[in-house]
């Protein structure tokens, strides 16, 4: 930090000006702000406040003793500092903009990288963190961050458009996937009963769409009522890429059972390709029409053009294979296991029914779906299993298969190229299982109305891209980024009271493990923390705890 002057001479006359500035590196290149215009100050106080530059790390020199220093622990830094830093180099704080709104929104998404809850945790969670030295807010409730949910759910196009900008679709490529997530209470605007991936019966959902670039890259959340069928959920990505993103040469990858016939021509009739995969009753059909030959699935990849130009890929993966077939084992084991435990109750109890304990064990053959090769015959009072070896024969001769369907041009995008993309569907998955059951958590969602659960997701989106972008930053480090972020929350600021009742903020040098954070994430300490007296409490307090 130092005093900048420069004389202007305009006539007869010079004019003097003094700006109090500071020097900053930015991308590897120095730059200066202004923090304060001394101008109006007299040259006593100007030379005054060049001599405490001066001595700024030697207070004795000015005639302060140090008894008279009080120096305690300030706010949390380290963790807002890197998480801000990030969201700045991804575009996220460009796209939310400088206003209230803006910081308000960034500052959510800050607190939900560091720890997730509700908005009024967020207010607390500002109260130990350097959430308005950081971002630069002033002060804030619970009820500004609600009604913030409502500005991002209506600004939520415009700063999609902007992050895509900054980001894009590399090679024209666009994945989109969808999910649940199940609610807790019974009054969200977008909650109904649904087909619950969660596993959850009884329990309202929330269907999500998420649409990613190529390299897996969130550009856009969109939120549907819970008994959405994941078809109805495509067409409005396609005019999202049409009309927001602008279009070109585009190609979706899309799971099988998203992309079908009306999704096909949607994207035709805006000059889209595709990519997905057909579902194993289509294989099926296929194999039976000759169209297909189990034969081909023995080559690493084969590929098949129909006379319309229809394109198939096929591949088996013995990896997947072994998988089913252990799992086929597993349940004929517990069902075998099963009839041990039937035929042991008829033996202890003579008046039993052993056609009741036979359509029992068939009953439960059917839930673990292995009914159409297991065998039960009844001898006597006793029951015994066994396996049909041409039934499993047919079930099992597409163990591992699958056939990706796409209407690329072979001589623009290979075999090979078609199979790779539509295997990066998987980072779509993984940023479903991120948002949903691990660092980050779109539920519980703890509100109710339809904006204010859009903005919500939205801010569990950008979260999201935060911790992919410090996972991929911290790749080489023995930890993960929940542990990193709880090492970089206790560098904190040393709060410095002066005699005169003024206080200043110092950082003390990071401990090693921290600065291997700093320098992983590429983000350099400020020299100049100025300190801000805006208030943030809660409207809501906790309840008092019986004694």
């Amino acid at each position: 930090m130092y005093v900048d002057v420069s004389h202007i001479r305009q006539g007869a006359k010079t004019y003097s000006r003094y700006l109090l500035r500071e020097s900053y590196r930015e991308d590897g290149k120095v730059k200066h702000r202004t923090i304060a215009n001394l101008s109006g100050c007299s040259a006593a106080e100007i030379e005054a406040i060049r001599l405490a530059l001066r001595h700024k790390n030697n207070l004795t020199a000015l005639g302060i003793k140090q008894s008279q220093i009080a120096i305690k622990q300030g706010l949390s830094f380290g963790a807002v500092h890197v998480v801000h830093e990030v969201a700045r180099s991804l575009g996220i704080a460009a796209a939310l903009g400088t206003t209230r709104e803006g910081q308000l929104a960034l500052w959510q998404v800050i607190a939900r990288v560091i720890d997730q809850g509700s908005r009024l945790s967020a207010v607390r969670l500002a109260r130990v963190h350097a959430a308005r030295e950081v971002v630069g807010l002033g002060g804030f409730d619970e009820d500004d961050l609600y009604a913030n949910l409502d500005w991002l759910a209506n600004q939520q196009p415009d700063i999609e458009k902007a992050l895509f900008e900054k980001q894009g679709s590399s090679q024209g490529l666009f994945l989109y996937d969808v999910t649940s997530t199940y609610l807790e209470g019974k009054h969200n605007a977008f909650g109904a009963f649904g087909y619950n991936r969660d596993g959850k019966r009884g329990k309202l959902q929330i269907v999500v769409g998420l649409l990613c670039n190529a390299a897996g890259q969130p550009l856009a959340i969109e939120l549907f009522p819970g008994n959405t069928q994941d078809t109805k959920t495509f067409a409005s990505q396609i005019n999202k890429v049409a009309e927001r993103f602008g279009g070109g040469e585009i190609t979706f990858v899309g799971d099988r059972g998203m992309i079908k016939g009306p999704q096909i021509k949607a994207l035709h009739e805006e000059g889209f390709h595709f990519i997905t995969a057909i579902t194993k009753p289509q294989i099926e059909t296929l194999l039976t029409q000759g169209v297909l030959q189990m034969s081909l699935f023995d080559a690493p990849l084969a590929e098949v053009t129909t006379m319309e130009g229809q394109r198939y890929i096929l591949r088996r993966n013995p990896e997947r294979a072994k998988e089913i077939a252990a799992s086929r084992e597993s349940k004929y084991a517990a069902l075998s296991a099963a009839t041990v435990a039937a035929n042991e109750y008829l033996a202890s109890h003579p008046r039993a029914n052993p056609n009741t304990q036979l359509k029992n064990l068939r009953s439960r053959a059917a839930k673990l779906r292995i009914g159409g090769w297991t065998t039960f015959t009844l001898e006597g009072r006793t029951i015994t299993i066994a396996k049909d070896p041409e039934a499993l024969a047919e079930v099992s001769k597409l163990d591992g298969c699958y056939v990706l369907k796409t209407d690329l041009a072979p001589t623009a995008t290979p075999k090979d190229v078609v199979h790779d993309r539509y295997k990066d569907l998987t980072l779509v998955e993984w940023a479903f299982r991120e948002s949903k059951t691990m660092h980050l958590e779109m539920r519980p969602v703890h509100v109710r109305l339809e904006t204010r659960t859009r903005g919500h997701a939205f801010v569990v989106m950008l979260a999201y891209s935060i911790i992919r972008a410090l996972a991929a930053l911290w790749r080489d480090l023995d930890l993960t980024v929940q542990e990193g972020l709880d090492q970089l929350a206790t560098l904190c600021l040393n709060e410095i009271l002066l005699p005169d009742g003024s206080v200043s903020y110092q950082l003390p040098t990071p401990r090693d493990g921290v600065q291997q954070l700093l320098d992983a994430a590429q983000v350099r300490l400020p020299s100049k923390i100025a300190p801000k007296a805006s208030r943030v409490a809660t409207k809501t307090k906790l309840p008092a705890r019986r004694k």
